[in-house]
């Protein structure tokens, strides 16, 4: 009957709107739960009405959709001005030409359900409006010092030779057999690399030595100098998509300072990661080179994280060379391929001597023999000071002197700023950089090493040897003193006050003193100290200051009592008796008191050594023997510290302090 046909059709349409409504609610939740997420993740809040920008949750490069389909789903609604697709995040910013047609995509997107590219998961994508949306990219990202990447080593032909040699399905009783790691296949040549420790047995040589067909190959490398060792030892790896590397560094002790490896078959993004936590993406083009030397090689570890996709630049689509920059307008997904990478090594036959004891395991036995203790009163403090500070600067004085070659700009425009005819004290003067700085001033330098006092004679710089405690000049007869990365030299609280006091004994009522000495926040208001973003291939080059200009910070207020080396709220200060740690250049400083390696460069002259002195290559066996690893005692000084020990001083009054480029300065006047 017609009534039981319209009660039927009225039944269903209750039930298809009841649907509807829970739908509507479903996808109010999820619009209710994306804006939470964003106000909390970001501090963006949603637009209660409509504009002409849309966050679109679920639809984020960390949710897999790329910049390619992301895009073509919405222009389907209108003219797409801005696509924002920030990494890692599971939701995409999308502005329209106009209101009408961001309305219309959100009418039409909002609970719809779409299947990801390249992949059988579906997704349902959930919308809110957002007012004008401002995205802040991170900085552009350098590659690791002294890491190469050279693209196009090879020719396509050449790849497919050299991919083809490797037998996979190879005899498994020789011993340079393939193994499976988790769906990867390796091959080894000339020694079997061990994957439990990063190294080799140097005593159990696999038969064959390396393939022929990498001959060419490697004789072409060492013609282009890309490398200078011929490699013994051979790992061919073969990764399926979706497979990595764990993050790791090749054993010190077991190879040479030359890592390369070859990757065939398809891009890769590989990630270096520096012991402060600064991590850099690295995309590797197929039949590109990757060459890790010095730090990139003994200092950073290097891994490919497991995941089917590789985020990358949209505009480069991987076949750049470079870092990948997190900029929100250019990212995109890669589906990653079948990868092979042949990777050489050249067997170590000697101990390792790298500038990197903290984590080099041929010096780790030695650190634990020769480092000193942190010292309990003056004589041992003194004695600390004369082998980890005296010794050692007579050692290196001259490559020292070659690094120290540029005056730090603000050290020069306080100098600058003095009265023409103002006598000048530089207390540890070093080199004499700052000696000559004015004709207008009459300046006078001295320091403890007699090596570096002659270097200001041959450069007809008045100096003369003395210790910043005492030294032999009148009372109140200076109208200026600098101490400039001096008195964090000096291994005791004490000794640094007395160091302070003894520069404003040589002031002038009225004169005024500069002092630097390094900080132990080498980040400071979220900027990184030159010390940290500089090439850390140049260990040696200025390392407690800087070359550019720097902000000045407004001086703050600490309290009267507090001394000098007063750090217990720090955490970290060395005890007495306790062992003093080697510190790790370009690292940030776990411990105000350390020791801070000084590697003496291969070819450089010691004072005194014959004009005929051999220099040999960097890395060979000659030049390790001929270049030792010096240590420094320092204390670094946390935020207030410095001021808080010129206060304690009666006669003094500060005028200005700053931070410069991973240094505290403080400028004081002698009442």
């Amino acid at each position: 009957p017609a009534s039981q046909i319209t009660s039927m059709e009225s039944g269903k349409n209750t039930e298809d709107h009841l649907k509807v409504c829970k739908m509507e609610k479903k996808i109010l939740r999820k619009q209710i739960r994306a804006q939470h997420m964003l106000m909390r993740h970001e501090g963006i809040e949603c637009a209660s009405h409509a504009t002409q920008s849309l966050v679109i949750a679920n639809a984020g490069l960390g949710n897999g959709m790329s910049r390619h389909q992301l895009h073509r789903i919405a222009e389907n609604y209108g003219v797409v001005e801005t696509l924002l697709m920030p990494p890692k995040k599971p939701y995409s910013f999308v502005k329209y030409e106009s209101t009408e047609e961001a309305k219309k995509a959100f009418d039409a997107l909002n609970g719809k359900e779409i299947t990801l590219e390249d992949s059988v998961q579906n997704i349902v994508l959930y919308c809110n409006f957002v007012e004008k949306v401002v995205w802040k990219n991170s900085a552009p990202t350098s590659l690791p010092p002294d890491l190469k990447v050279i693209e196009n080593i090879i020719s396509p032909e050449e790849e497919r030779e050299m991919l083809e040699s490797i037998d996979w399905r190879g005899d498994e009783d020789t011993q340079n057999a393939q193994k499976t790691l988790k769906h990867r296949r390796v091959k080894h040549f000339g020694y079997e690399f061990l994957y439990v420790n990063n190294s080799v047995d140097k005593d159990k040589p696999l038969p064959g030595g390396l393939p022929e067909i990498c001959i060419p190959f490697l004789e072409k490398c060492l013609k282009q100098g890309y490398i200078k060792h011929k490699p013994d030892q051979l790992t061919v790896n073969q990764y399926e998509p979706g497979q990595g590397i764990p993050p790791h560094i090749d054993t010190h002790s077991a190879f040479e300072d030359e890592i390369i490896s070859l990757s065939l078959g398809s891009e890769i993004v590989m990630d270096f990661k520096h012991p402060d936590g600064h991590t850099v993406a690295v995309m590797l083009p197929r039949r590109s080179l990757l060459v890790m030397t010095g730090e990139s090689r003994y200092l950073w570890s290097h891994g490919i994280t497991p995941r089917k996709y590789d985020v990358i630049q949209a505009s480069e689509l991987g076949q750049k060379v470079g870092t990948i920059t997190a900029d929100v307008r250019d990212l995109t997904l890669k589906r990653r391929e079948t990868r092979t990478s042949f990777t050489f090594r050249k067997v170590r036959r000697s101990s390792c001597n790298c500038i990197y004891p903290s984590v080099c395991d041929s010096q780790k036995g030695q650190q634990r023999q020769a480092e000193p203790s942190f010292p309990h009163g003056e004589r041992e403090a003194s004695e600390l000071e004369q082998e980890y500070v005296h010794k050692v600067y007579e050692e290196i004085a001259t490559h020292f002197s070659s690094t120290r070659h540029s005056p730090w700009p603000r050290v020069a425009e306080f100098l600058r700023s003095l009265p023409e005819g103002s006598i000048v004290a530089d207390v540890g003067c070093g080199n004499g950089k700052y000696l000559g700085i004015s004709r207008d001033l009459y300046m006078i330098g001295c320091d403890r090493s007699k090596n570096l006092v002659d270097i200001c004679a041959e450069k007809n710089s008045q100096a003369f040897i003395c210790d910043a405690l005492s030294v032999p000049i009148r009372s109140s007869s200076c109208d200026a003193c600098i101490s400039i990365a001096v008195i964090h030299h000096f291994s005791t609280a004490e000794r640094r006050l007395a160091a302070i006091r003894e520069l404003v004994r040589l002031l002038k009522p009225g004169g005024k003193a500069l002092i630097y000495v390094w900080a132990m926040e080498q980040e400071y208001k979220n900027q990184k100290s030159k010390y940290l973003k500089k090439k850390h291939g140049s260990t040696d080059k200025e390392e407690e200051g800087n070359t550019g200009t720097s902000q000045g910070l407004p001086d703050d207020e600490i309290p009267d009592g507090q001394l000098l080396g007063d750090s217990k709220d720090k955490g970290c200060a060395a005890q007495p008796g306790s062992r003093l740690p080697v510190h790790t250049n370009r690292t940030s400083f776990p411990s105000p008191d350390m020791l801070v390696p000084w590697h003496l460069r291969g070819g450089i002259k010691k004072k005194g050594a014959s004009v005929g002195e051999v220099s040999f290559p960097a890395g060979s066996k000659e030049s390790q023997q001929l270049s030792p690893v010096f240590h420094r005692y320092y204390h670094v000084f946390h935020e207030g510290e410095l001021e808080a020990a010129c206060r304690s001083l009666d006669c003094v009054r500060i005028l200005k302090n700053y931070y410069d480029q991973g240094n505290w300065c403080v400028v004081l006047e002698k009442l």
